[in-house]
């Protein structure tokens, strides 16, 4: 029986044979004369083969007794047979070696004297020798190519439009460098905004009013929840945003064209869109730096700030933001002459409208031209469309003059510049950086006895803000300042207060928006971000707005007794019922009975402290 129980180098084995051969002859011969001369010696003889049963030749046999009295070695023939014809008797060890195998060794055998004890050895194929190393080859994909990781840009990028230089210090931008996650087919949006807000007028139905970001006083609430993103793949485009939490209902309700109650048309488009912010699809044609051609719900840009809260320098905007539109629905043309301008015209159904209120689509656009890294400056505008919802029969008289508002038309220009004036390129303990921006509006509603400047029923605004943003300790906190105002004969751009539950499209009698109907405002900010990692900004804010006219919920708020009665266009009694009518003669003799009418709680002030948490993936 044979074991495999070393492995020599085959030098080394014929060097160690040949010494213990020597040893043995010049050490034990004495020892083997000395041996019983009447012992007659016994035979050990065998077949060397290898694993494939083919004869081995020529391989070294050693037989060693095991008490070191004697050694005897021997070749195997061509056939592989060896043999040892005259061992003395005694127990024997059999080595069996070759270059190029593996040593074999038998288990020790006993020799009788005058027989032959036969003994195969199996010598193992030798392994094959290790192959070289080779650089292995790159393993075929296993994720699809649309779901890889797109190619890593250029270190400076003078082809994409506006990606020379570092945009993320700007208001109404995304401050996040690179995507959290990205793939050649789709980039993700997610976007997470929770807030507390504490107003000092303490409204007993914790009602925020005439604003597009703050809505709910003493409460923990969710501003915004929304996921989606980009899709872009063989110059198809596509983005979908949904919109959930407050901002799923406070936005939509701005727009007068899709209401169930006094909107336009059927097919209540206010709850269809409610849900989405930016929903839209088109193509890219590779014109110069970039032609892009889409069609469907897409952010506005009147206004500067962003839509989403994340984006900006303060949380609560000025009037000129918070009263012109967040979204439009239309077909929009991005074209890009240069990498350092885009020149973007609009054909949508009106200012901030689902829908189209009378005859004419309107029409606008944006100029946007940032030639450096340090200088922004946009030009939007707005024309042509009819955008007052018909809420008076035609020949109307307000004011004395017969109006017609499915008659009237809107021009609105809203321009901004934003300048980064200072940065710390050596050390950022400090002031890391500083930057302003500046915006201005002017606009009016003219036609169908309105006119922009004269009359009694004159219709125009004028607005500007300007705020200056200080990053301190390498952009890890920043502070922002700043205010503005807004001028609106006619409040045609003023925000309804939610009396009742009103919307845009209901209207209230609490609230005229008649023509003629002045509204002058301004506001002050203060606001501090704490800003750990790319995606995430903790804030605190405080702010002061004032207005000219009775317009901020009160400590008796803008709901009636009880809770809403479902009539917001209507007058309401102390009792909480709807008086049916908003004539405020009719309302009186109808409430008689119920305590009288029921008035909102409106001040002309308001002071609020607040403090959230965003994240944007």
């Amino acid at each position: 029986m044979i074991c495999w129980n070393r492995t020599r180098t085959s030098g080394s084995r014929a060097v160690q044979t040949l010494v213990m051969s020597i040893l043995a002859i010049a050490f034990l011969l004495p020892r083997v004369q000395a041996a019983e001369p009447s012992a007659s010696p016994g035979t050990i003889v065998g077949i060397v083969t290898n694993s494939a049963k083919l004869p081995v030749a020529h391989a070294t046999v050693t037989a060693i007794r095991v008490d070191g009295s004697g050694i005897h070695a021997t070749l195997s023939g061509s056939d592989g047979v060896y043999s040892f014809p005259d061992l003395p008797p005694g127990t024997w060890s059999v080595i069996s070696e070759l270059d190029g195998y593996p040593e074999a060794v038998a288990h020790p055998l006993v020799v009788v004297a005058n027989k032959a004890t036969r003994y195969d050895i199996v010598m193992n194929v030798p392994a094959p020798a290790p192959a070289p190393l080779v650089a292995a080859a790159a393993p075929a994909p296993t994720v699809p190519l649309g779901l890889q990781a797109p190619e890593p840009g250029p270190e400076v990028d003078n082809e994409t439009p506006f990606a020379f230089a570092d945009f993320t210090w700007m208001n109404a931008t995304p401050r996040n460098k690179a995507p959290a996650f990205d793939t050649k087919f789709f980039t993700p949006d997610v976007r997470l905004d929770v807030n507390y807000m504490y107003d000092k007028n303490h409204p007993q139905d914790h009602t925020i009013v005439g604003s597009t970001e703050s809505f709910r006083s003493g409460e923990f609430q969710v501003e915004q929840i929304s996921f989606g993103g980009d899709f872009h793949w063989e110059n198809v485009r596509a983005r979908v945003l949904t919109m959930f939490g407050l901002f799923g209902t406070t936005t939509p309700r701005n727009d007068a064209s899709s209401g169930n109650i006094g909107g336009v048309g059927q097919w209540d488009l206010q709850d269809a869109y409610k849900y989405v912010s930016e929903a839209n699809a088109g193509y890219h044609f590779d014109v110069n730096h970039g032609l892009n051609i889409d069609a469907g719900i897409f952010v506005s840009y009147i206004g500067l700030f962003s839509y989403y809260n994340f984006d900006n320098w303060t949380y609560q905007p000025s009037y000129v933001s918070s009263n012109t539109p967040w979204f439009f629905d239309g077909i929009r043309i991005q074209w890009f002459p240069t990498n350092k301008l885009k020149i973007e015209p609009w054909l949508i159904n009106g200012w901030q409208s689902y829908a189209r209120f009378n005859r004419d689509l309107g029409f606008g656009g944006q100029i946007l031209w940032q030639p450096t890294g340090w200088f922004k400056l946009v030009l939007n505008n707005y024309g042509v469309g009819e955008d007052n919802l018909q809420n008076y029969p035609p020949g109307e008289i307000i004011n004395g003059v017969p109006v017609n508002f499915g008659k009237v038309s809107r021009f609105h220009t809203d321009d901004s510049i934003e300048v980064k004036y200072y940065e710390n390129h050596t050390n950022g303990n400090g002031v890391s950086k500083m930057a302003f921006t500046f915006t201005a509006d002017a606009g009016c509603q003219y036609g169908g006895g309105i006119s922009c400047t004269r009359g009694v029923n004159k219709s125009n605004f004028l607005g500007a803000m300007a705020y200056n943003r200080w990053w301190f300790h390498n952009d890890l906190y920043a502070i922002t300042a700043g205010g503005g105002f807004m001028n609106n004969p006619g409040r045609y751009l003023t925000l309804l207060p939610p009396i009742n539950g009103a919307s845009a499209s209901t209207g209230t009698p609490y609230f005229s928006e008649a023509p003629g109907q002045g509204a002058f405002m301004y506001d002050m900010t203060l606001n501090f971000q704490y800003m750990p990692r790319d995606w995430i900004t903790w804030w605190t804010e405080t702010g002061y707005r004032h207005s000219s006219i009775p317009y901020f919920a009160g400590v008796g708020g803008v709901t009636p007794p009880f809770g809403n009665n479902g009539s917001p266009a209507n007058y309401t009694c102390y009792s909480g019922a709807s008086a049916n009518t908003n004539v405020l003669s009719q309302a009186t003799a109808t409430c008689a009975t119920s305590g009288g009418v029921w008035f909102p709680d409106l001040r002309m002030e308001e002071f609020k402290i607040s403090f959230g948490v965003m994240v944007k993936f």
